[in-house]
C-alpha cells in the first residue's frame, strides 16, 4: 500500500496541475473579456463625441463638456491673439503632392449646408508631424512639432449683406481647431474658434472690429475656447464640427477622447448661413500658410465628411484640383474620392505618404 504521505503528495501534484491547467485556460478568456470591455468603451466613446458633435450650444459663448454628459458646461472666453490667423488658398499656386492650397476634396451640396462632421475614421502609422512655414506664403505660421490645425472651410465664392455691396467682395468662413493659438507665441494652449473673412474687400479700410491681411482681405477672428494641445498621433479620436443657422448662431465644436469644446457666435457675422454649399476638411499647417509635415513613410489616414443639408442625396466629390479653400496643407498625397447618401451624406477619401 502506498504510503499516506506520497498519496497525499500525488493528490496534491494533481490539483495542482488542475489549477494551474484552469488557470491557463482562464487566462485567454480573460484577456478577451477585458479586451472587449475596452472595445466597447472605445465604442461608446466613439458614439458619444459623434452626438456631442450634433447637439451644438446655442447659446453664444464658450462651452465644454466631459463624457459621458450631454450637457454643456459655460467657460470662459478668451480674446484671440492679434494678427495672426489662416491664410486663404493662392490661386493657381499648386504644389504636387501637397494637401491644401488648392489641392483637396471639397464635399459640394445641391442645398444649403447646415452642419458639417469631420471625422478620421482610420488613422496608421502617424508618429511625427510639425509645422513648417511655406516660401510662397512668406513662411508665416506657428511653426514647430506638434503643431497643426484641423479646419473646415466653406467656399468663398458668395457674397452677403456682410460685404456691403463692396464689388468682387464675396465671404469665407473657417471653423478651426489649432495648437498653441491661445498661448502664442508661447506654448501650452490650442484654441476652438470661427474665422471669418471678407476676400477682395478693396483698398478701403475694413469694417470696425476686422484687420487687414495686406493683401485686401478683411479678417476677424472670434473669442476663443481655451483648449489643451493634443498630439497628432491621436488624431483618429478627434472630431470637428461646424454648425451656421441664418438668423442664429454659428458653432465651431472640436471633440476629443472624453472631451468636447464649443465656440458659438452670431451667424450675422458673415451671414454664410444664407450661401453654404461646399465644405472642406482636412488636418494642416498652423496659420499663416504653412504645412503640417507627417513622418515620411508608413502614414495613412482617411478624411471623412459628413453634411446635413435637408436631403438624403449623396454630396458630391469636387477636387482635388482647383478644390479646397484654405492656403495651409499637409505633406501626404491625396487618393480617391466615394460619396455616400443616406441619413448622413458624406463623403470620404484617404491620404498618405
Amino acid at each position: 500500500m502506498m504510503p499516506r504521505k506520497v498519496r497525499f503528495s500525488h493528490c496534491a501534484t494533481q490539483i495542482a496541475a488542475a489549477a494551474l491547467l484552469s488557470a491557463c485556460c482562464l487566462q485567454p478568456a480573460a484577456a478577451q473579456t477585458a479586451e472587449s470591455a475596452a472595445d466597447a468603451e472605445a465604442a461608446a466613446q466613439q458614439n458619444w463625441r459623434e452626438v456631442i458633435s450634433h447637439s451644438p450650444q446655442v447659446e453664444e459663448g464658450c462651452f465644454q463638456a466631459t463624457y459621458p454628459s450631454l450637457a454643456w458646461e459655460r467657460v470662459e472666453c478668451k480674446e484671440p491673439p492679434a494678427g495672426l490667423h489662416m491664410a486663404p488658398r493662392k490661386r493657381g499656386a499648386v504644389e504636387a503632392e501637397v494637401v491644401g492650397n488648392g489641392f483637396d476634396y471639397v464635399a459640394q451640396s445641391s442645398g444649403l449646408i447646415s452642419e458639417t462632421l469631420g471625422t478620421f475614421p482610420t488613422v496608421k502609422g502617424v508618429k511625427t508631424e510639425k509645422s513648417v512655414g511655406v516660401a510662397a506664403f512668406g513662411d508665416g505660421g506657428i511653426l514647430g512639432p506638434n503643431e497643426y490645425t484641423l479646419q473646415i472651410n466653406t467656399q468663398y465664392t458668395s457674397t452677403t449683406p456682410a460685404c456691403k455691396n463692396h464689388s468682387g467682395c464675396t465671404v469665407w468662413q473657417q471653423f478651426v481647431y489649432a495648437t498653441d493659438y491661445y498661448s502664442y507665441p508661447n506654448k501650452g494652449e490650442a484654441a476652438v474658434f470661427i474665422e471669418y473673412w471678407l476676400i477682395n474687400w478693396g483698398s478701403s479700410a475694413c469694417p470696425s472690429g476686422w484687420s487687414s491681411d495686406g493683401g485686401g482681405d478683411c479678417v476677424l477672428n472670434s473669442k476663443l475656447v481655451e483648449v489643451p494641445d493634443v498630439k497628432p498621433t491621436t488624431l483618429g479620436t478627434m472630431s470637428l464640427a461646424a454648425t451656421a443657422k441664418k438668423g442664429g448662431t454659428d458653432t465651431a465644436v472640436f471633440t476629443t477622447g472624453t472631451k468636447a469644446y464649443t465656440f458659438s457666435g452670431k451667424d450675422s457675422v458673415a451671414d454664410i448661413a444664407s450661401v453654404w454649399k461646399e465644405s472642406e476638411f482636412n488636418v494642416f499647417g498652423d496659420a499663416g500658410g504653412s504645412e503640417a509635415v507627417f513622418n515620411k513613410t508608413g502614414v495613412s489616414v482617411t478624411v471623412k465628411l459628413a453634411l446635413t443639408d435637408g436631403s438624403t442625396a449623396a454630396p458630391t466629390c469636387v477636387g482635388p484640383n482647383n478644390a479646397g479653400s484654405t492656403g495651409e496643407t499637409n505633406s501626404l498625397t491625396l487618393g480617391a474620392c466615394t460619396a455616400a447618401g443616406g441619413s448622413s451624406p458624406s463623403i470620404q477619401f484617404p491620404e498618405s505618404n
